[in-house]
């Protein structure tokens, strides 16, 4: 009696382990889209290739399952089946999402920073990279433009006992910062 119950408790604790299991396997969305012509496949497949996802991190939308790439895929369907051109489905995308829809975003004022800021960055690293590796050279030949005026003069009497006062000054205050010893004990 007791193995009788023993044995099905298993056998329905084994079906729930087995049910959790196959309840989480995610199962992907499989996009089946049918197509009049190769042509407007290689459109659409080129579109989602080039369109990136609003919400993921730099994915296109071929690569991602976010709802809104779903959303976007369905929409380039829906236009390309239309008959909509390239250009017109991007121009579209673009006037809703922005220009972060693309990864090729039009040259214009707003994006000059995108397509000019790394090569002008690159152009000033080479420079200055360049500079640095003439300049030591230059010290390390021994033909270095900074040359030291030896001939310099002498300094007055005047000069000499105001440099040695101000030196004096700054000696005792250094030994008075550095002093640990408080004055209390210093009576």
């Amino acid at each position: 009696m007791m193995a009788n119950h023993l044995s099905t408790l298993i056998l329905k604790l084994a079906g729930v382990v087995l049910a959790c299991l196959l309840s989480s396997v995610s199962y992907a969305a499989i996009e089946v889209y049918d197509f009049d012509s190769v042509q407007q496949e290689a459109q659409y497949r080129g579109l989602i290739e080039e369109l990136r996802c609003p919400k993921c991190q730099n994915q296109n939308l071929a690569g991602s399952d976010a709802p809104i790439a779903q959303d976007l895929k369905q929409k380039t369907y829906d236009m390309v089946k239309d008959g909509r051109s390239d250009g017109e489905i991007r121009a579209y995308m673009q006037e809703r999402y922005g220009d972060f829809i693309s990864y090729k975003p039009p040259v214009r004022p707003s994006t000059w920073i995108l397509w000019f800021f790394p090569p002008l960055l690159l152009i000033v690293l080479l420079i200055g990279w360049f500079w640095q590796s003439r300049r030591r050279q230059l010290v390390a030949s021994g033909q270095s433009r900074v040359t030291v005026d030896n001939t310099a003069s002498e300094l007055t009497a005047a000069e000499k006992a105001e440099l040695d006062r101000l030196l004096s000054r700054a000696k005792s205050t250094d030994n008075d910062a550095h002093d640990t010893t408080s004055p209390e004990d210093k009576k």
